[in-house]
């Protein structure tokens, strides 16, 4: 690619979600809220999970892990667009935005990679209950959990190593409230199509492929358990089902928003809430209120903190 003299942009302006002050407020208290809710109701998860015996279990340790995964991810964005609504100038500059995409791609993509383990374990502890503990040692746990962010790590360097290849000499405005893949190549001053193409092929795939397991392991378990459903069946049902809920969440967006190349449709800043920020929030509600061993837990931590 043909770079040509060209002055480098040192700064983007993020217009953020609204231009009127008071819609800034109404996001910078819901944005608050959220963000509150990810720490406290994560954290909470994280504490209860390595404090509780009983809950040693692998389901219960990539959950720990999950919550942790959920706090970085939000923590990418949500700090910074707090500050950004509170003021004119929303700038950030080229070095941060660049750093903002890599972290964002990196948590975001182990967090799918997470999910995928989580189904994964489901899936043994319902179809191979015999063989599950040998299958989901402790040993193998933190091995498919290390594999999780090496993938995220080797999917967010090749989406930044992407971006830094670009010319970026003229607009610098970026439509949304964050450094994302999609309005950032909007900015280069080159012919970006091959570039779309191959971060398509990248995120979209990659997101897309995730779902597509989780969804074949789902149909796996509903197809083995239909036959007899137990009560303890029903409890891995039940599970499962807290599962598609964060999937859902978390998918569906991501595949509408990076399966396809930049140019076919305008990013869409209001459905990155879904999962930079509602996704992230709603999980600790998912899992703590459809998990009786995590709710006497945590009034067993309540008691003791009381005591």
């Amino acid at each position: 690619m043909a770079r040509g003299n060209f002055s480098r942009v040192t700064e983007f302006i993020l217009l953020g979600l609204s231009d009127t002050w008071e819609l800034q407020l109404l996001f910078f208290t819901s944005f608050l809220l959220a963000y509150a809710m990810v720490l406290l109701g994560n954290l909470l998860i994280i504490v209860t999970v390595r404090t509780d015996p009983t809950l040693s279990s692998p389901m219960y340790f990539l959950l720990s892990h999950l919550s942790f995964i959920d706090i970085c991810y939000t923590s990418v964005t949500a700090p910074r667009v707090l500050v950004a609504l509170l003021l004119r100038h929303k700038a950030i500059a080229f070095e941060g935005c660049m750093a903002q995409l890599f972290f964002l791609h990196f948590v975001g993509s182990s967090e799918m990679f997470l999910l995928t383990v989580m189904a994964f374990d489901r899936y043994t502890a319902i179809c191979r209950p015999l063989h599950y503990t040998a299958i989901m040692a402790r040993g193998a746990c933190w091995a498919l959990v290390a594999a999780c962010w090496a993938g995220g790590f080797i999917h967010s360097i090749v989406q930044t190593l992407l971006m830094l290849q670009l010319p970026f000499c003229g607009p610098n405005t970026i439509h949304s409230y964050f450094c994302d893949v999609l309005p950032v190549i909007h900015l280069a001053c080159a012919d970006t199509t091959l570039t779309e193409w191959l971060m398509a092929s990248n995120s979209g795939l990659i997101s897309l492929g995730c779902f597509l397991v989780l969804v074949a392991s789902y149909a796996l378990i509903l197809t083995k358990v239909r036959a007899r459903l137990s009560q303890g069946h029903w409890k891995a049902l039940s599970t499962c089902a807290s599962h598609v809920m964060v999937v859902t969440l978390l998918f569906v967006p991501c595949i509408f928003t990076y399966l396809r190349p930049a140019g076919t449709l305008p990013a869409n800043k209001y459905v990155c809430v879904i999962y930079t920020t509602f996704s992230p929030m709603m999980n600790p509600l998912i899992y703590t209120l459809r998990s009786k061993e995590v709710k006497e837990s945590m009034r067993r931590l309540w008691k003791h903190c009381r005591a």
